[in-house]
């Protein structure tokens, strides 16, 4: 059976007041498009510049990435905060774990 890589992730402003909570199946190019605001229209990430990386989890089938991120999705502020310290207690960015930061635009 093949192996896939699918990502729940959290991600944050600089000041660590708002979260976003997305999947991909490529963390990396994810990350360089909520930097570069790759995505159409007034993003909620450009908006609120939530570009740092605070909490991520892999899953091998996309349906269980989808499920954890509306799960995830629908829990208070707090509940959230309690599942970024249990791996993270310094909400540290973890951006340089998965990609050069800050990215570096190639055209």
């Amino acid at each position: 059976m093949s192996q896939y890589n699918f990502f729940t992730y959290i991600l944050t402003n600089y000041n660590k007041t708002v979260l976003y909570t997305g999947v991909t199946n490529d963390l990396n190019q994810r990350l360089y498009e909520h930097y570069f605001g790759v995505a159409q229209g007034e993003s909620f990430t450009s908006k609120y510049k939530c570009y740092y990386l605070i909490w991520f989890e892999r899953h091998q089938f996309i349906n269980h990435a989808i499920e954890r991120e509306k799960e995830i999705k629908g829990w208070t502020r707090e509940k959230k905060v309690k599942l970024i310290e249990q791996e993270n207690p310094n909400w540290d960015f973890l951006n340089k774990e998965i990609m050069e930061w800050p990215p570096i635009f190639t055209d």
